[in-house]
């Protein structure tokens, strides 16, 4: 069987397993997407797992995203051995230490486990805004916005205004004024109460938000009276970069999310920080929400080793990603755009300069073994990727890959591109 013969099967399998979506009509939209910087899909959770096609000897590198990390055997053995009592109750040991260690990492008065990151965030916002029909201010393409299912609207009664998410993940601070609301309590408008801002940000490509930035957004909040509470999933990642402790960018905001999981490896939870009377509303709204757990200590031990152990590590994991990013447009005859600037972080955003090869193929391609790629590289390799907002791919680095890994997943894209342009040549 000829590869060209194998792709166009293969393609077509995936085709009709609902995986490949290209077509000219999506083409075009996702073009059109592209030149207003928004990609007509909402994102890529809606993309599923990729269905192979096999080989004997297959390495997988998954770089979907820092969210597959698996607990190592210390974290492992910390779970088992954890003390634990009743959280709920305010008696577990282990989450009251590890509640301890965040306030005073983050710079906060206190702090709260939560067990999920989309929780928290849902709960800074229904503390902060303390009455239905409220107000707060998101990015348009911030995670809490686009990727937790409107909780905010959905179970809090918190509406909410957008402002333009800039490439860099910041926004424009004289549109970010103009949508505070005045004239309280004028009966036509919702209460302005709350900013959101997100570091580092996810859509954007991980970008790290600067901390004159975060200054400005600060001051803009206390001249009018609001809060700015940070979802910082990715903040570590953040703190590394800037070179801070993760307290001096969180000196701007008045709280914060932090998830333990993701590049900190910890199996699930976040930190929710802030003022003591704000941590004692959030309690509540936890318990509500159906987060309060028992013998939470178990997970909480995992959630110390990433905060006391995992942090100096993110700093790979940049390493990878720029890697990655370099090969990519070392790429020849040019395939790929990228942004060296922008690849701060895990997170890499990248388009393909080729019109007839969509994201969604790519990726199809780089998830599964075709004939003569294990003769050509010594084994199978699946490179586990998603189509991304903008017409972009996007590959997360995490624990889980190794310099070793990255390479491997080089030497996969270098030969997905041979052989995209090989069909290319021989079809003209």
């Amino acid at each position: 069987m000829s590869l060209k013969t194998f792709s166009c099967r293969g393609l077509l399998k995936l085709l009709n397993h609902g995986v490949v979506t290209s077509s000219k009509p999506q083409r075009a939209r996702d073009a059109a997407a592209a030149v207003l910087g928004r990609s007509s899909a909402r994102g890529y959770y809606n993309y599923g797992k990729p269905r192979y096609t096999g080989a004997a000897h297959v390495t997988v590198v998954d770089l979907r995203s820092d969210t597959v990390t698996k607990p190592g055997p210390a974290m492992r053995q910390a779970i088992a051995e954890a003390e634990v009592g009743d959280d709920v109750m305010g008696e577990d040991p282990t989450v009251n230490e590890l509640q301890k260690i965040a306030a005073d990492m983050f710079g906060m008065e206190a702090a709260l486990f939560v067990p999920s990151g989309t929780m928290s965030n849902l709960i800074a916002v229904m503390v902060h805004c303390r009455e239905r029909g409220d107000e707060m201010i998101v990015g348009d393409l911030s995670h809490l916005h686009i990727y937790e299912q409107g909780g905010s609207a959905q179970l809090a009664g918190v509406h909410a205004t957008t402002v333009t998410t800039l490439p860099d993940g910041t926004f424009d601070l004289e549109q970010l004024e103009s949508k505070i609301r005045h004239g309280y309590p004028d009966p036509h408008y919702p209460r302005s109460r709350l900013i959101c801002v997100e570091n580092t940000h996810n859509i954007q490509g991980g970008r790290v938000l600067p901390l004159a930035f975060l200054h400005e957004v600060r001051a803009l909040a206390d001249r009018y009276g609001l809060s700015v509470h940070m979802d910082g999933a990715r903040v570590m990642n953040a703190a590394v970069v800037q070179g801070v402790p993760p307290s001096t960018i969180l000196q701007h905001t008045h709280t914060v999310s932090v998830c333990l999981s993701k590049g900190l490896g910890a199996p699930v939870g976040t930190m929710l920080a802030g003022p003591q009377d704000f941590i004692a509303r959030a309690v509540r709204c936890r318990k509500a929400l159906g987060g309060g757990i028992r013998q939470a200590g178990i997970l909480a031990a995992a959630g110390k080793l990433s905060l006391l152990d995992m942090v100096g590590r993110l700093e790979e994991d940049h390493r990878n990603a720029k890697t990655f990013a370099q090969a990519l447009l070392d790429c020849d005859p040019p395939l790929f755009a990228v942004d060296m600037a922008a690849v701060e972080t895990n997170i890499l955003r990248f388009r393909i300069e080729e019109p007839s090869l969509s994201p969604s193929e790519f990726c199809a391609r780089m998830g599964q073994v075709c004939e003569g790629e294990e003769a050509a590289l010594g084994q199978g390799i699946k490179v586990l990727m998603y189509p991304h907002f903008g017409n972009s791919v996007r590959a997360v680095w995490h624990l889980g890959i190794s310099l070793e890994d990255t390479q491997l997943a080089i030497q996969k894209m270098q030969f997905v591109a041979s052989q995209y342009l090989k069909e290319k040549l021989r079809d003209q």
